[in-house]
């Protein structure tokens, strides 16, 4: 990429990530209202971890693909925009449509477009905000993303509750027993996704390529095979820094699938005492998961900008550590809490955790990976998300009666204990800034 790259304003870069706070406010809502939406329609409760595939398989299979394209594309509209805008566009869509499935395949099927429109805008969504900032100002580029990652899924477990305060009945439901303001959230979160996005390209557009990046993209080859041989060969050129947090990531998204699929009907049974989803207290076991999500989505959204000092001085590395612990520990907690006051606490770690998750990693990557593979690299790095996702998905179901005593509190707890594992592992990452690994190359 173009060497000059101007330093922005601190408002500058907040612009470029505003189309963040859509993309993650759709993620809010499958966090929060996808395994409810899948019990409303008649799903086994052993079965929900099945019909969450559709998040990591569309991800594994997309991202690196539109990661490694969006590093060879020249067009007038620019080098990432046409993916970004393109998947926000299908993603706006898909959350029109969700809240209205008839039957639970659809509503499945729903989860795969969804997905894979949420797949195509955020590798290269994360490509374009490595190549517009200077690599001194990537800490607060990707803390900003996390910033609005939070405020984005604040906002989205909140939104349910916020409707009922302003006058909506909690308990009218739709002729396909989902609640009527589940319906609403996904209405609004529709226009957010869009929205945020075109406001983004309005304000911050792209670097314009100059004539030697375009002629050089032009003169490799860019067919469906150049593709993915490309993919193969940067796996096999994977920096050492971005290899030791594979086993991090593996810890972490497995512990957190395992929360989101499982938190809800963990509060309904330690605080409303029911597993029944056509009662009220299930209903209001996902009021209070949303209340709870979005507490800990705003002390994200708080403490992305509190962290960029502390892992400019002591690390990503040891602000990671610390903030999945306090997560770990937090989870544990929650299914011996029986009060709703309390879970606040517990969801304090969380919060710093979920802001540490969405930023650290991010500088940890950008700092070791070459800035012409930015792309394919961010693409590839989600596989170390979607992989253990996967993982948990058709590992999860076999523990549920047999390990777990067919309980979601058991699944809570692992994945405390699993966050722990992962904050041990993240203290031995080397992390290397692009100079120490071009200096080490000469």
């Amino acid at each position: 990429m173009n060497s000059k790259k101007a330093h922005l304003s601190f408002w500058q870069i907040l612009n470029m990530n505003f189309g963040f706070f859509g993309i993650q406010f759709s993620f809010g809502l499958q966090q929060s209202s996808m395994s409810p939406i899948y019990s409303y329609l008649g799903a086994d409760e052993a079965s929900l971890p099945y019909l969450w595939l559709a998040g990591p398989v569309t991800g594994l299979i997309v991202q690196p693909i539109v990661g490694a394209m969006s590093d060879k594309t020249v067009s007038r509209w620019g080098r990432r925009t046409p993916y970004f805008l393109i998947g926000a566009i299908l993603c706006s869509l898909g959350l029109l449509a969700m809240p209205y499935s008839p039957t639970l395949w659809m509503a499945a099927s729903l989860l795969w477009i969804l997905d894979a429109a949420n797949n195509i805008t955020m590798e290269p969504y994360r490509a374009y905000v490595s190549d517009r900032l200077d690599s001194h100002q990537h800490s607060l580029g990707f803390l900003t993303q996390s910033a609005f990652t939070g405020l984005g899924q604040t906002l989205a477990y909140l939104t349910p509750s916020l409707l009922v305060f302003l006058g909506m009945n909690k308990d009218a439901v739709g002729s396909n027993h989902i609640p009527q303001i589940v319906m609403a959230a996904f209405l609004i979160g529709a226009v957010f996704s869009l929205g945020s996005v075109l406001w983004s390209l309005k304000t911050t557009p792209e670097i314009p390529l100059t004539a030697e990046e375009v002629a050089a993209i032009q003169a490799q080859p860019r067919d469906a095979s150049a593709t993915l041989k490309e993919i193969w060969l940067a796996i096999k050129e994977m920096p050492l820094t971005m290899k030791q947090l594979a086993l991090m990531k593996l810890f972490q998204w497995y512990a957190l699938f395992c929360y989101w699929q499982y938190i809800v009907l963990c509060l309904a049974k330690t605080v409303y005492d029911t597993s029944d989803p056509s009662s009220a207290g299930f209903r209001d076991a996902g009021l209070l998961n949303g209340q709870l999500g979005a507490f800990y989505n705003f002390i994200a959204f708080l403490s992305a900008f509190a962290l960029v000092p502390f892992a400019q001085k002591w690390g990503p590395q040891r602000v990671h550590a610390v903030c999945l612990s306090a997560a770990g520990l937090g989870l544990l907690a929650i299914p011996s809490i029986h009060h709703s006051a309390y879970f606040y606490i517990a969801m304090l770690g969380m919060g710093l955790a979920w802001a540490s998750i969405m930023g650290n990693p991010y500088i940890m990557l950008a700092g070791s990976i070459p800035p012409e593979r930015t792309g394919v690299y961010m693409g590839i790095f989600n596989m170390f998300i979607v992989i253990p996702m996967i993982i948990q998905i058709f590992t999860l179901p076999l523990l549920y009666r047999s390990v777990l005593g067919a309980s979601p509190e058991n699944v809570i707890r692992l994945a405390g204990a699993l966050l722990l594992c992962a904050a041990l592992s993240v203290l031995f990452v080397k992390y290397q800034t692009n100079k120490q690994v071009g200096a080490e190359s000469t």
